[in-house]
């Protein structure tokens, strides 16, 4: 019998005897027990599958190959007697005359480069204490997300954390560490308590391709958007990624730190495409899991060569499938879709609600990138901003709207947005305010559903974008008097918006990667968080505490409520000044009986009325902790300090 060309394959796929004839609801993977392991393989197309055994995790000899035993649904399985934890093995896959050597997709563990996966008994992979780790409770008007690579954390020797664990999982479970051990400037992790976020969100931790765990990471560096394994933590953010347990113990440990410091931990998941096409979904079921052409050739929405197809049902469970095993493994609080465009709507309406079936998973977090890569072949309802009232409305999405209303845009670093002075800008700066429930720019939706921020791992940095559209030749580690007033004003815009805000790690201390606008293979020295420019601009730093902390105080802007933006009342000012007023929600425990907020891009001083009543002021937009204390009461009229946000709260 000749071998089906990718054209028949798709066909095959995608018709209903296909779906009906392997859709398997058991498990998958290796069960492991003390009396043996259970192996399972879904191989539908296959003619025959075989295991290697091996006591290494690279080199070595192997046992085998052993036959597995055809099932029903597609399935191949085999028992292995005995305690088999530790125990490295790999799939021969035999398909149409063609036998391909692979991983297992549902392995939990692996070895060095995640080649061969292990068996693995997850009770041994427990940090101390790990037992007692519970998700923390964050409300609502604490959900301010910060992004950062694990890598990028703790490389910098400035940060105090201990050589053998800088860049690794470790180094967010060390303890009082300050900038080069002075004693003064707290990093890393209790940097991070004292900032007062109330998510970390990293970016991605699972098996990416990209960097070689073989070798130390010196000049190598990747973001990690090229995944390998998607239910296994990457290797070389461990202590020794030869030992398949070891990685998985630290990462829960980094986990049970975050979350002791009342940290929610978001897990930047990259299920859209994979590092290369030679991968273990392919090499199992060559072409089910990628979306196809009409010619069968692979469709590249992700812009990386392949494009996960999320609508054909055992893809679709596997993807449903890992995301639940990180969030019961490993504790996860939330997850963030990388191009969340390439999925279809009912795949993350069902993610959602599996989530929500989850002791406690009603709180886990789930938002996304809401476009593509590139033209993709996703015939159904993408889950895109065009499509947002079919997602849930506890499924979020990035608004560029806002973060290119406040700063540009992030493809033209020359283009000015409303900080910078850009002429009409102030008309969106009020829907963002809003979260665009009062505009026709997006379809109808919660606000909470509205992430917002102004910079992210892609792009330019906030302080970079603000000296490109300042500067033709910028000097970027300078101190900027005009782009730090840019900077407060963009946090404080960003931060009394509707939605749940967003931070790219180091926006709050002017991170700079001297203009490098993709940097996820520059070297580590351009992309790790230098500690002593979060010591040198520290009053930034403060400043968006105070924010932080303000927004804590008047949750209504955190609300989920649909009709909550209708309370929003906007002043008549002279262009280009915003101003608005907000009620506190009855009951909600606000600190201000009402917000009163102006933000002024000009670099001159304004006078603008208020509404009736006493107001206390907040924030001038220098000082963001103006609350916290005795500040003055003001009525009538307030002076609006140029380049600033400026805030009140009705005593």
């Amino acid at each position: 019998m000749s071998a089906k060309t990718p054209a028949e394959l798709k066909t095959l796929y995608e018709s209903q005897s296909f779906a009906r004839n392997t859709l398997w609801h058991g498990p998958l993977g290796a069960d492991y027990s003390l009396a043996g392991t259970r192996l399972r393989l879904w191989a539908p197309t296959a003619q025959a599958v075989t295991v290697r055994l091996y006591r290494r995790d690279d080199g070595g000899s192997s046992i085998g190959p052993l036959p597995l035993q055809r099932n029903g649904q597609g399935v191949w399985s085999i028992w292995l007697p005995g305690d088999q934890h530790g125990r490295y093995y790999t799939f021969d896959v035999t398909v149409d005359g063609v036998t391909r050597q692979t991983g297992d997709p549902y392995a939990r563990a692996a070895g060095v480069n995640g080649t061969r996966s292990m068996i693995v008994d997850l009770s041994r992979t427990a940090p101390s204490g790990w037992q007692r780790d519970t998700r923390p409770v964050i409300p609502p008007c604490r959900r301010t997300v910060w992004e950062v690579s694990v890598r990028d954390f703790s490389q910098d020797p400035a940060s105090g954390v201990r050589p053998a664990w800088r860049g690794k999982f470790l180094a967010f479970t060390q303890q009082g560490t300050t900038l080069r051990g002075e004693g003064v400037h707290p990093t890393c992790l209790d940097y991070l308590k004292n900032l007062g976020v109330g998510y970390v969100q990293l970016m991605p931790i699972f098996d990416f391709g990209s960097v070689d765990e073989s070798r130390p990471l010196l000049r190598q560096y990747n973001w990690g958007y090229d995944p390998t394994n998607y239910n296994i933590p990457e290797g070389s953010y461990s202590t020794d990624p030869h030992r398949g347990e070891v990685r998985i113990r630290e990462c829960k440990a980094m986990i049970a730190a975050l979350h002791a410091a009342g940290i929610g931990v978001v897990m930047d998941v990259v299920y859209n495409h994979m590092y290369r096409t030679e991968n273990v979904l392919n090499n199992t079921v060559p072409y089910y899991f990628f979306r196809q052409n009409p010619d069968g050739s692979l469709s590249n929405g992700s812009g990386c060569g392949n494009e996960f197809a999320s609508e054909r049902l055992m893809a679709r469970r596997y993807l449903i499938d890992s995301v639940l095993y990180w969030a019961q493994e490993y504790h996860i609080d939330g997850f963030r879709f990388d191009l969340m465009g390439l999925y279809d709507v009912e795949t993350m309406n069902a993610l959602r609600a599996a989530l929500d079936d989850l002791p406690g998973g009603r709180d886990i977090l789930l938002y996304g990138e809401p476009w593509q890569g590139g033209a993709s072949q996703l015939h159904r309802y993408e889950a895109n901003k065009a499509n947002l009232a079919m997602l849930s409305d506890r499924i979020g999405i990035f608004c560029d709207d806002t973060r290119d209303a406040i700063k540009g845009s992030c493809f033209d670093p020359r283009d000015p947005g409303y900080v910078e002075g850009r002429p009409g800008s102030f008309w969106d700066i009020g829907a963002a305010v809003a979260a665009w429930c009062r505009s026709d720019r997006l379809p109808p939706h919660a606000p909470s559903q509205i992430v917002n921020y102004i910079s992210a791992h892609d792009n330019y940095t906030l302080w970079d974008k603000l000296l490109l559209v300042r500067y033709s030749r910028p000097e970027f580690a300078a101190a900027d008097p005009a782009a730090l007033a840019q900077n407060r004003l963009a946090a404080g815009i960003c931060l009394t918006c509707f939605g749940m805000p967003f931070l790219q790690a180091g926006e709050e201390f002017a991170r700079t990667k001297k203009g490098e606008g993709n940097s996820y293979r520059s070297s580590p020295a351009l992309n790790r968080l230098d500690w002593d420019r979060a010591g040198r601009y520290y009053p930034l730093v403060d400043y968006y505490r105070g924010l932080l902390g303000l927004r804590t105080a008047f949750p209504r802007l955190s609300s989920s409520d649909r009709c909550a933006p209708d309370a929003l009342q906007f002043f008549s000012l002279e262009q280009p000044l915003v101003g608005w007023t907000l009620p506190a929600a009855p009951g909600d425990g606000a600190q201000w009986q009402a917000l009163c907020v102006f933000y002024n891009p000009t670099d001159c001083c304004h006078t603008v009325p208020l509404p009736s009543g006493r107001w206390k002021l907040l924030c001038d937009g220098t000082s963001s902790f103006l609350w916290r204390g005795d500040s003055p009461l003001c009525t009538g009229q307030a002076q609006l300090a140029p380049c600033s946000a400026t805030v009140f709260g009705l005593v």
